[in-house]
């Protein structure tokens, strides 16, 4: 079984912002598969679902973002699972608009749910980071990832999660570098 875990804020307030685009892509996945209805457990909402033949497990942590990790690890622990069967889907500042990239293990690039996500579950776990941009200045960085998209973003945006979504296969069966080439096209 592969967990793939999108992090975001719960809440409405932070439904649109741009550090909840992992919550926006996990809720696509939801949405375009044929997956359990959102549960709540573990500090989480869980689906469960089948993609390309893997039994899949969707997580979204409601203990915001910063404490991600407490909530993927309680789920971990629970399934017995190893940080390789383990996908994180979260916003990366430093990646332009509509860029992808996809690693497994190393540094959180100062991102705190994936601080937490290393401190509960280990590092040796696939990260998608999906890029926001930079808003130019380091004093702007809080406004610009709590901030919402704007009615311009749609334009990369809805592509992008979408060509994500119709490659979710590759990255299932394990293909990162044939997935990551699909998504970047």
């Amino acid at each position: 079984m592969l967990f793939i875990a999108g992090l975001g804020n719960p809440g409405p307030c932070y439904e649109n912002s741009r550090h909840n685009i992992g919550f926006m892509m996990v809720d696509i996945i939801h949405d375009c598969h044929q997956f359990s209805s959102w549960s709540r457990k573990f500090q989480a909402l869980l689906a469960d679902g089948v993609i390309n033949g893997e039994k899949i497990l969707l997580i979204k942590p409601q203990t915001y973002m910063n404490c991600s990790g407490q909530a993927v690890g309680k789920v971990m622990r629970f399934y017995r699972r190893l940080p390789n069967d383990l996908v994180i889907i979260h916003d990366d500042l430093d990646l332009p608009q509509g860029k992808a990239r996809l690693k497994t293990g190393g540094s959180s690039g100062g991102h705190n749910g994936i601080k937490s996500i290393d401190l509960h579950c280990s590092m040796n776990y696939r990260r998608l980071r999906l890029g926001i941009g930079h808003p130019g200045h380091k004093s702007l960085v809080n406004e610009h990832v709590m901030g919402n998209f704007s009615k311009s973003d749609e334009i990369w945006l809805e592509p992008f999660l979408t060509t994500i979504n119709n490659n979710i296969g590759l990255l299932v069966k394990g293909d990162n570098n044939n997935f990551i080439n699909q998504v970047m096209r």
